[in-house]
Order: structure tokens, then C-alpha cells, then sequence
């Protein structure tokens, strides 16, 4: 089973197919002068047929594609009636489109996919007939009302009436027949408008929308799922061209868009109730240029598609998260980071990015146009504009060496400085309730490699491999180096949580036979996942079994960097900065404020009695020129800090092991404490921010504004305000979440002056009070 248990959005919406058609409007002739029945007719139907007119011409409503949302790992569409986390609590095993994934050719629509069924017949004609059926009527209104009143262009029925009838009589008729139609007029008119109202918000658009799938009462749903949304309208283009007309079409109708990437976030950053955009589809890379190092991918490009098309050039992205199932366009908008107290997040791999937005249209944007707007859009959260394309700048590859082994407390707090300075990539992950931290140290091995043009015949071969003294690149698919692991050697290591699970469910042995690590540490965590005592054996079985894994393994960045997040979670990430590298690296450094956070973490948690889940992952990273990045200025500087200084990240957990409902509750709950212990106690004292892929917003009043407080004192939301007000003025790209956050497009986003002023206060002190 995969670290990241997936479900595969293969979404057969259920919802309706077809367009309604057009309803039938016929005008009888004109009844004998008089009829109550001719009145009525004509009255309502007219007012209705223009409430449809008006509606269709001037509101723009939705359209609607006919198409089906293609498989797409973690992201999954469920139905509101099927049980929300599976038959068994876990998810498939996500295998995507093909093995080895192809893009596939640019088709005219979804419909038209190879191996797909027949697409439906297409939809009844639109609403022309109504059109011109309203225009019909209209004409037929003005007749019948030359007829009744004789107006100035009444014809000669009227005046030969008014002739006939002669002076006052006539008059008091036409008086008398003007009050009565008015009369039903007054009466018809609200009721038609409204009829007409209901009957478009109940029939389908007319014509074919810019690849907008038909949602019927689905459910989005994150890898966690532990957030889900009910989009109105869903959509998936496959091109530069429908994400403009999606986009156009949203703002001209101020409706609400999110874009959404692979739904790995947990905290759901990019879901929505209103619509949503899944850029799953544009997920090209456009051309990769071995002399500047870069590439051009489109925006729904997952990072290990990037990484495999970089590699027969001799090329790697500078780093990589946990993950690599992410979309680029999410991946650098959030400011997803690596490891390395060297190495920025990896918005800072960002050179150039093409913006789609509601207020300016497309736009282009890098350091040499529009330094400022491109600085923040590096890190815009999906609300200036949706990233359709970027320019990544990318590095040599290289093999690389890592090191797992365990040490105590005190051996890394002897270390750490060392450790910091020489290591390209370093790792920890503490686990509560013991005093073992698992030690991860990454660097290279051998020479990187030359980047060049692809190489013949595939990825492996002799270009970059030639003169000059660069690598030989391998293909990609080769196992990586690592010390052999027979079953008895891996039976070694398991044996520590096999037993645990043994000691507690007898029988439990040939059953966990096949299980890893993560998932046998969620087999014994689902028994008692917030008994403290039970925990910390947990902790220290798992810390057992790191022991005995120590060793070594060599590959690719890509192979290596990444790590087994385990199972559904809920998860908390700060970050926080720690000083410049020269100090923080310097052997005459007695104090660390990074081990001073995690010393006050451990006994916070001890203190309270917290079920804290291992491992609590910290890494480092260098400081990132994007406003908005958690790695960018700290609380109440300036401007930008140094790009030399360095970030702790900080990541606390708990697993969500099963389906049962109320257990997943009674966890949620749980670590909604924990995360109000980190963020009243520690983050104020250190000066930690969020990762915004990992912030929730809190229910309570007094948190909210503390938190917007925070925000306010640590990012330039006035700046930001201010371009969302230029290229999204109506808020289309926003969310509640967001707008509870940072507010709406305009406004400067900062709370009471003195509350962002102890705010700042309260971080800047954080490394004296360490």
C-alpha cells in the first residue's frame, strides 16, 4: 500500500445529462375584443417571456459541459448517499493514467477520449425559440394594445371604435378596460417574473459550456478526508483558451472559483461550495532548455512528471517535499518546502508564471516585469489569478547519499550546529514520549551531471555521461542503492510493532505478516488512538523499529528526498526563523532556538497529557523572496529577511486510523487542542507562522482575530489586498476561509493597530526569551 492511500476521482457524476429544452411559447390569435382570457394571456406571458429574455441575455448563466472528471490521484467524488471513507476505511492504491505517464493528445473535449463511450447526443436546441417567441410576443403586445387604446399608431380599428362610439363613452371605455388590464398587469407581472426565475434556475443553460462537468449533489473530498466540498459547478479545461473563457465568464457573473489541484492539502485550501476549477488536464511540460537550466510547464504538471521529463537532460528541481503527487501550480502557490538550511521553499524555483485573471485578463509576469506583482504572485494562494504556465529554474542533477539512524536528545542538541552546516538536507523526527530522534542526512554522492540535450535512445546513455566529467544519468524506474533487506532482516525490524500488535489482538500475526511500518503503526494506533499510555508504546515500538533500520541509500533527489507520511491526518506546520546560517551553523553556538521550540513542544505535551503521534517532523529551509511565503520576513521587520537566513518547520500529527466515525470525531476534537496549545504558547514566543496548505481557521471569535492579528504582523496583507482588488476586484477567486484570513480584495487586512502591534512585539522577542 502506497505512504499516501488515495482514491482515484474516476467521477461518473450523476448528474443530468442533457439540456432541459426550451419551454414552447405560442401565441393563439387574437380573441374576440374583450375576452378576460386574451388579457390574461397576454399580460403574463409576456412578462414572463422577458424575465426569460433578460435573464438568458444579461445574467449569464451557468453553462454546462458534457464530460466526465478524469481519474486523478487523492482527490476523490463521492456521492452524498455512499459511506465517506470506503468499505474498509482505506483508500485504493492510487496507480495513475499509465504506468508511465503520458499526457495525453489534445482532443476537442472530454468526450472524444479514446476508449471512452459514445459521447450523448447533443443537448436540444437552445434558447433561441424562446428568443424569438419573446419577440413575437412582444409585437403582439404592442398590437393588442394599438387595438385596445387606439394609440398613436393604433390603425384603423381603434379609431374607427372611437368614432363610432363617439366623445365620453368611448373615453370612459377605454378608461374603464385600462384600469382592468392594469389591474392585471399589476397582478401578473410579479408572479411571471418570479415563474420565469424558478423555471431558469431550474432548466440547464443553453449551449455548451468552457468544460464545465455536470454536479449534481457530489462531494469533493481531500486525501484525509477530512474536508469536503459540494461545488455547484465543476470545472476541467484542457486548454489555455477554456481557462480564460472559465474565468471570464465567473467574473462577469461574480461567481466563485477556487482552483483545486491534486486535493492534497489538508486543510482544503483550494475547495469550494460555489465552483471549482481542476487544472488535472494541463499538465504538459511545454520545453525544457539545458543551456539556462529551465522548463515551462503548464500548471497542472504533477512535480514527478517534471522530474522525469528533466532527467534524460541531466536536469532536477533544486528540491523536493515529502510528496511528489502534487501539482506545480498548487506545490509553489502554497510555498511547499523541502528540506535544507541552504535551499528556499520552492516558490523561489519560480521564474516566470502566466496569470489568468478575472480584473486584467492574462498576464505575464516575472522579476523583469513587474518585480513587485510577481514577487507576490510566486505565493498568491489561488487568489490572484489562476496559474496556467510557469518557468522553473532547475539545477544539475545528482545522486544522493542518505543516512537514518537515532540519537538522543542530548547527542542532538551536541550536534545540531554541526549537523546544520554539513549537511545539504537534514531531517529530524521526534518521537513523543521517548528520547529518540530519528536522524536524516542527505548529500550528494559523486559529481552532478551535465545537462545537455535529451539523450538517445531514453533517459540513460552517454551524453551527460561524456566529456567534461558530468554523471551518467540512469533511467528512471532503477531501484535504488540501498542495503539488501532479505524477509528475515525486515522481520528484524518489524518485530518491535508486529509483537505490540500481537500482545494486544491474539491472532494479529499472520494478518500483519504483509503489513510496512506506517500501516502496522496505524493498525496499533486505531485501538486506542488517544490513550496517552497506549500512545507513547506506540512511540517507543516505532522508535525500536528506527533502530533497526538505520543504514544507508543512494539515487536520485526524487527517489530520496521524499518520506512516508503515513496514513489520513491531521497536521499542523509552522514556521519560524532562526537566525542567520553563519550564526546558527557557528560551533561556538551554545543555544538553538529550534531545539528551544521543540524542548518547549515536548514538555507542553507532556504536561498536558496530550496522545501526541509520532513522528514530529522539523526541517530547515533558507528565507524566500515571495511577501507571502511563511519563510519570508519575520514578525515586525521591515522587508524581506536575508536571504541567508535560515527557517525551522515544525510539524505535529495525529492519524485518523479508521472509518468509525466517531472516533475520527473524538480525535479531531483532540487535536484541536493540541493545535490550540502550539498556537497560544509556543508560536507568539518564537515568531512561527503557518504553512498555508496546513492553517485551519478557528470557529471562535477571539481566536479568529488573533490569528488575523498574526497574520497581519508577519505578511504585508495591505500590499496583497491590494493587488486582489486590481486583478480580481469582485473577490471571484476568494474563499470564506480566506476572506476570514486575510480579508476581501481592498481592504488593508490588518486588525486593531495595537493587537498587530504586540503581535510583532511578541515575535521579534522570541529568540531572547528562548
Amino acid at each position: 500500500m502506497q505512504a499516501l492511500r488515495a482514491a482515484v476521482a474516476r467521477a461518473g457524476l450523476a448528474g443530468r445529462r442533457g439540456m432541459t429544452t426550451a419551454a414552447q411559447l405560442a401565441a393563439e390569435e387574437a380573441k374576440p375584443k374583450g375576452s378576460i382570457i386574451d388579457t390574461i394571456g397576454v399580460y403574463t406571458a409576456v412578462p414572463a417571456a422577458l424575465g426569460v429574455f433578460v435573464y438568458d441575455i444579461f445574467i449569464h448563466p451557468e453553462e454546462e459541459f458534457e464530460g466526465e472528471v478524469p481519474p486523478y490521484p487523492y482527490m476523490r467524488i463521492r456521492t452524498r448517499d455512499t459511506h465517506p471513507w470506503g468499505e474498509r476505511g482505506l483508500f485504493e492504491v492510487h496507480r495513475h493514467v499509465a504506468e508511465k505517464h503520458q499526457p495525453p493528445p489534445r482532443l476537442a473535449s472530454l468526450a472524444e477520449r479514446p476508449g471512452d463511450p459514445p459521447p450523448p447526443p447533443p443537448p436540444p436546441p437552445p434558447l433561441q425559440a424562446a428568443r424569438s417567441a419573446a419577440r413575437q410576443l412582444l409585437a403582439l403586445q404592442r398590437a393588442a394594445s394599438r387595438a385596445a387604446f387606439g394609440g398613436p399608431a393604433g390603425g384603423a380599428a381603434g379609431g374607427a371604435r372611437r368614432c363610432a362610439s363617439g366623445g365620453a363613452g368611448a373615453d370612459a371605455e377605454a378608461q374603464s378596460a385600462a384600469r382592468r388590464v392594469g389591474k392585471l398587469l399589476a397582478a401578473a407581472l410579479p408572479l411571471s417574473a418570479g415563474g420565469a426565475l424558478w423555471w431558469r434556475s431550474t432548466a440547464q443553460p443553453h449551449g455548451p459550456s468552457p468544460r464545465q462537468v455536470p454536479a449534481s449533489g457530489e462531494t469533493v473530498v481531500n486525501w484525509s478526508a477530512t474536508h469536503t466540498a459540494q461545488p455547484t459547478r465543476f470545472y476541467q479545461p484542457e486548454s489555455q483558451e477554456d481557462v480564460e473563457a472559465i474565468v471570464a465568464d465567473c467574473a462577469a457573473a461574480r461567481r466563485r472559483l477556487r482552483v483545486v489541484g491534486s486535493g492534497l492539502s489538508p486543510n482544503g485550501v483550494g475547495f469550494s461550495d460555489d465552483g471549482m476549477l481542476s487544472m488535472a488536464l494541463l499538465d504538459r511540460v511545454l520545453w525544457v532548455d539545458p543551456a539556462s537550466m529551465q522548463v515551462r510547464v503548464e500548471a497542472g504538471c504533477r512535480v514527478q512528471q517534471v522530474a522525469d521529463a528533466l532527467k534524460p537532460y541531466g536536469l532536477s528541481l533544486q528540491n523536493y517535499a515529502s510528496i511528489r503527487e502534487q501539482q506545480i501550480g498548487g506545490f509553489t502557490q502554497v510555498s511547499a518546502h523541502g528540506t535544507g538550511a541552504g535551499i528556499p521553499p520552492v516558490d523561489a524555483q519560480v521564474v516566470s508564471l502566466k496569470l489568468v485573471t478575472p480584473g486584467q485578463g492574462v498576464i505575464e509576469l516575472s522579476a523583469a516585469r513587474e518585480p513587485e506583482l510577481f514577487a507576490l504572485a510566486r505565493v498568491g494562494l489561488g487568489c490572484l489569478g489562476v496559474v496556467t504556465e510557469l518557468t522553473l529554474q532547475a539545477v544539475p542533477a545528482q545522486r544522493l547519499r542518505e543516512r537514518t539512524f537515532v540519537a538522543s536528545g542530548r547527542e542532538v542538541a551536541h550536534n545540531h550546529a554541526a549537523w546544520l552546516r554539513d549537511n545539504r538536507h537534514l531531517r529530524y523526527m521526534w518521537l513523543p514520549y521517548t528520547d529518540s530522534v530519528v536522524v536524516v542526512q542527505v548529500n550528494p554522492e559523486g559529481p552532478p551531471a551535465r545537462p545537455s540535450a535529451p539523450l538517445a535512445g531514453g533517459a540513460g546513455g552517454g551524453a551527460a555521461g561524456g566529456a567534461g566529467g558530468g554523471a551518467a544519468m540512469s533511467p528512471y524506474g532503477d531501484v535504488v542503492q540501498e542495503e539488501a533487506v532479505d524477509e528475515k532482516a525486515l522481520a528484524h525490524r518489524l518485530a518491535p510493532l508486529r509483537q505490540l500488535l500481537a500482545s494486544e489482538v491474539p491472532g494479529a500475526a499472520s494478518g500483519a505478516a504483509g503489513l510496512s511500518a506506517t500501516e502496522l503503526r496505524d493498525a496499533l494506533l486505531a485501538l486506542r488512538p488517544l490513550d496517552r499510555a497506549w500512545v507513547a508504546r506506540v512511540n517507543a515500538a516505532e522508535a525500536e523499529f528506527w533502530k533497526r533500520s538505520s543504514g544507508t541509500r543512494v539515487g536520485w533527489a526524487d527517489q530520496i528526498l521524499g518520506f512516508d507520511c503515513g496514513g489520513q491526518q491531521w497536521v499542523l506546520e509552522v514556521a519560524f526563523p532562526i537566525g542567520r546560517a553563519g550564526d546558527v551553523t557557528s560551533p561556538e553556538r551554545t543555544s538553538s532556538t529550534d531545539l528551544a521550540y521543540m524542548r518547549e513542544l515536548l514538555r507542553t505535551i507532556e504536561a498536558a497529557g496530550l496522545p501526541a503521534h509520532a513522528p514530529i517532523e522539523q526541517r530547515w529551509t533558507a528565507s524566500s523572496a515571495s511577501p507571502l511565503s511563511p519563510a519570508a520576513a519575520g514578525p515586525g521587520t521591515a522587508g524581506p529577511a536575508a536571504p541567508d537566513t535560515v527557517h525551522s518547520w515544525v510539524g505535529i500529527i495525529m492519524y485518523l486510523p479508521s472509518d468509525d466515525p466517531g472516533q475520527r470525531a473524538a480525535i479531531t476534537d483532540r487535536f484541536r487542542e493540541y493545535a490550540d496549545l502550539v498556537q497560544e504558547r509556543l508560536m507568539p514566543r518564537f515568531g512561527a507562522t503557518w504553512h498555508w496548505a496546513k492553517i485551519e481557521a478557528p470557529t471562535s471569535p477571539a481566536r479568529l482575530a488573533a490569528m488575523r492579528a498574526a497574520l497581519a504582523a508577519r505578511f504585508p496583507l495591505g500590499a496583497f489586498a491590494a493587488a486582489r482588488a486590481r486583478l480580481d476586484p469582485h473577490n471571484v477567486l476568494g474563499s470564506e476561509m480566506l476572506d476570514q484570513l486575510l480579508g476581501p480584495p481592498g481592504a488593508s487586512g490588518a486588525p486593531g493597530a495595537a493587537a498587530a502591534a504586540a503581535a510583532a512585539e511578541a515575535g521579534a522577542g522570541a529568540a531572547a526569551r528562548a
